[in-house]
Order: C-alpha cells, then structure tokens, then sequence
C-alpha cells in the first residue's frame, strides 16, 4: 500500500486533524519495517547521536522522563539504562509504532498521545527527549508550548532531529539522500514508497536549527542552545523551562 500523495499531506499540514491522521496513518503502515529500515540506512549512527543526546540531561532535576514522538522506543530504551530509577514514559501518535518497540524498555509505560495535546499533568516531567518527531508534528509551535506546560520548573528538553541545513555540503547531501536514496531503499524494504518520500519531503520543508531555536525561545523556553552531528547531517538542541 502506497502513502496518500505529497502534496496532499503538505496540503494537510494547514488543517491540523487531517495533517495528523493522514501521518498517523502511514507510520502505522511502516511500523513492522521501520527498525530495519533505519538501521539498514543509518548504518548505527543515530544510536550514537541519541546517546549524545541523552548525556545533555544529566542536570535535569528529579523526576519523570517524557520519550516524545517516541516510534518504535530506540531513545526511551537509553533512557532506561542512563536513568533506571526514574519513571518512564514513551508517548507516540501511533500505537503500531509503540507496540513494535514495547519490548526494547518493558518498564517504560507507553501512552498513544498527540504531541500538541498531551494527557499528562501540568509540570508532570523533568526532562523530555524527542527524536526525529517534531517535524511531523502539524503545528510544531503549538507543539512546544506543550512540552513546556508539562515540564517542572528547571525541566529540560532536547530534541534531535534533522533540520533543514544551511551548509551548502550538508544541503548537497540531503538532497541527494532525500531524493535518491531514502525513497527507493524505504520502498524496497517496506513496500511503501510513497511513505518515505513524504519523510524526504518532510526534512527538506521544516525549520532550520536557528529558526527552531528562536520557535522555542518564543514558547517561553530559557537557555536555548544548539549544535550539529556528523557534519550538519542532524542536529541537537537543548531547552530550558525557567526556574
């Protein structure tokens, strides 16, 4: 089964719902595959930037940890070993993608929840992560005023994603990955190639690092700062909510 169009889900992205269920949808379709996929062409190195990733916590204050956009629960199983003593929650919009990596961190509890509408209490978090997720998300920004409602006082939060470069290498690479290489190898492997070009589409259509740096200084975050991996190809940024 093939994804809906491009253009339809771009065009959907200006109606919230219909944006959500139609992305909702397809990442239910590629859900069995998806771990295959991205070790087959990440070559393991995203597990090194989610570790990196993680290290930026260590002076998160005591509490429970939020895997946002968690998919199939490669960053929540890290912060199960990082953080064995703490509550764990893996939140995604799609629960096949949950349920495909349930047994990767069997402690986490799993939660099927919509990023910009989360049912989780006012400041219920210390820290919370979120990989390759926000730029799926229809509104982002409404997406970070969220995160921030649901983290204590001094809470952190890092996101890792890929944002559309700058560099004119780093901007040469992703276009020829985004064209070439993502939609034919995921399409081969999970049959859906029309899912894959929609992931393409969506990295070369979102904010850049600095773009999403200044959208989270307006959502009231503090100590807002950024920096690439692996020359530019993803990016980390760390967040604070005020003390």
């Amino acid at each position: 089964m093939s994804a809906e169009p491009i253009a339809k889900l771009d065009d959907r992205r200006e109606h919230g719902g219909e944006h959500g269920v139609a992305v909702r949808a397809m990442f239910d379709r590629i859900a069995p595959t998806y771990d295959t996929l991205n070790r087959l062409m990440s070559a393991g190195i995203d597990k090194r930037w989610r570790i990196r990733a993680v290290r930026e916590l260590r002076d998160a204050p005591q509490g429970a940890l939020l895997d946002l956009c968690a998919g199939t629960m490669d960053f929540t199983v890290l912060l199960a070993e990082a953080f064995p003593d703490r509550r764990l929650v893996a939140a995604d919009f799609s629960k096949s993608m949950l349920d495909a990596g349930r047994t990767k961190a069997p402690r986490a509890e799993t939660v099927v929840a919509n990023a910009m509408e989360m049912p989780f209490e006012d400041g219920e978090f210390a820290a919370t992560v979120c990989g390759f997720g926000i730029r799926n998300v229809s509104d982002p920004r409404r997406a970070l005023a969220d995160v921030k409602r649901v983290l204590t006082r001094g809470g952190i939060f890092v996101t890792l994603e890929f944002f559309r470069p700058t560099r004119p290498a780093t901007r040469a690479f992703h276009a020829a990955y985004n064209r070439f290489v993502l939609p034919t190898v995921g399409g081969l492997v999970s049959g859906d190639r029309g899912a894959y070009a929609y992931l393409a589409k969506s990295m070369e259509g979102f904010m850049t690092r600095g773009e999403y740096e200044s959208a989270l200084r307006d959502a009231g975050f503090v100590h807002v700062r950024g920096f690439d991996v692996t020359l530019g190809i993803a990016s980390i940024v760390c967040a604070e909510v005020p003390r």
